[in-house]
């Protein structure tokens, strides 16, 4: 946010008027709508990937981002594009490096993000990119930059990745929970893993556009986490975890745009300190059912 701005609105304590200075800006309607759009898509993707156990992957994916959008910079298209197209060709290569794997794929992850780091810092000598602002916003992410024709793309893919995974959720939960009995029930394993991380390279490139490659992680990861940790069920599960990723995202908009901080710092913050939260609860509820239980046990020998 400009600094004239950041001078310009205040926080108060009406809540109403607090909220028409929210969105008395077009890009704060861009910023809100885009945001919700990548929060839901995170949330619901986050959560299978959290199940399957492939966080690494995401990360990948979203370092992926950086090259691609960097070489599409480079031959003159949109860095969108080269986001969109890095991620799926990365993720259709760790599917076919890993065909006889399950789960986990490190080694095929670990030697993609490596070919594409390489390829990062080719493109950058290449294209001698000394747009400090433009290599900040590809890491970092443009929470407030997002303009009228990024909402398209993003709303687009926000379908496509929704549309397919509600295709594939049921055989997907399956395959995420017991790979090997679902193999054997005629479950495609494989063609399952390779498709989500198709869609999860959809929903990685659609976050980095606006909280960047090196914060995708607090949107896939921290929601679903944190909802793994107070709910088994997975229909629960899922909602819970968008439920999370709306709130940090809406909150760290709205703390982000009364204050002179980036709204990403707020949206990490609130994620970590949520899902830190929820786990000192259950480690100080478990601890305190064992205390509980000894002193009965206790009890029970001395009568």
């Amino acid at each position: 946010m400009p600094g004239a701005l950041a001078d310009a609105v205040q926080l108060s304590w009406n809540l109403v008027e607090d909220i028409q200075q929210l969105f008395a800006y077009h890009f704060m309607e861009n910023a809100y709508l885009a945001g919700t759009l990548v929060a839901v898509v995170a949330g619901v993707v986050g959560y299978f990937m959290v199940l399957r156990g492939q966080s690494f992957a995401g990360h990948t994916l979203a370092k992926v981002g950086f090259p691609g959008a960097l070489g599409a910079a480079l031959i003159g298209v949109s860095p969108v594009i080269g986001l969109i197209a890095f991620g799926i060709g990365a993720a259709l290569l760790i599917g076919a490096l890993s065909a006889r794997e399950v789960k986990g794929q490190d080694v095929a992850v670990g030697m993609v993000l490596a070919f594409s780091l390489g390829l990062g810092l080719l493109f950058v000598r290449l294209s001698h990119f000394n747009n400090t602002t433009g290599v900040y916003s590809l890491l970092f992410g443009s929470v407030l930059g997002i303009s009228d024709q990024d909402i398209g793309p993003i709303m687009l893919t926000t379908c496509i990745t929704l549309a397919l995974l509600s295709a594939i959720a049921r055989p997907l939960l399956f395959a995420s929970i017991d790979p090997e009995v679902a193999a054997a029930r005629g479950v495609p394993v494989r063609l399952l893993s390779t498709l989500f991380l198709f869609l999860l390279a959809l929903a990685v490139a659609e976050a980095v556009q606006f909280v960047g490659a090196l914060l995708i992680f607090a949107l896939l990861v921290t929601p679903a986490a944190t909802a793994q940790q107070l709910t088994t069920r997975p229909a629960l599960a899922v909602g819970l975890s968008v439920v999370l990723a709306l709130l940090f995202m809406w909150f760290g908009l709205a703390i982000g745009y009364f204050t002179p901080y980036p709204s990403s710092f707020f949206i990490t913050s609130f994620a970590f300190g949520t899902y830190a939260l929820v786990r000192i609860a259950r480690s100080g509820s478990g601890w305190l059912g064992r205390s509980r239980h000894q002193v009965q046990a206790k009890g029970e020998a001395l009568s």
